[in-house]
């Protein structure tokens, strides 16, 4: 893949996030791929993935990457950005500084490594235990 191909598949996988598109942003990991999160030191793969990404879709609306700073190399790209949202449950403002490694091969993401400020990630683990509110009218 060259530098652009690599920064297009770069900016699906987090505008998939912002949308709420799970599947578009599966369909940009390898089969295979590794996802590694600094915070619990566990590698997980696609599928344990998407669950974590479906609660946090379910969880935490009005999601922003913000302040993306993108930078290419060969066979992959790494991120700084800040998550903004609200939480579902108070309307909480939340904001999560992070930086991803990723490392690409054939168009997909086959291994990513996101390093997060922990200080902040209790803001998004806050009501996980709980029942989502009921939002029908």
């Amino acid at each position: 893949m060259n530098s652009e191909e690599i920064r297009e598949l770069a900016t699906r996988f987090f505008d998939c996030v912002e949308a709420g598109d799970i599947d578009g942003l599966v369909a940009c990991y390898a089969p295979d791929a590794e996802i590694w999160h600094n915070t619990d030191g566990l590698v997980q793969g696609p599928e344990d993935n998407r669950g974590v990404l479906a609660g946090l879709v379910k969880r935490i609306v009005d999601r922003v990457y913000a302040d993306r700073r993108l930078e290419v190399f060969p066979g992959g790209f790494v991120q700084q950005h800040v998550l903004r949202g609200k939480r579902v449950h108070d309307g909480g403002d939340v904001a999560l500084a992070a930086c991803l490694v990723c490392q690409v091969k054939d168009g997909r993401i086959t291994r990513l490594d996101e390093y997060f400020d922990s200080a902040h990630v209790e803001q998004f683990r806050k009501f996980v235990s709980e029942p989502l509110p009921d939002t029908a009218s």
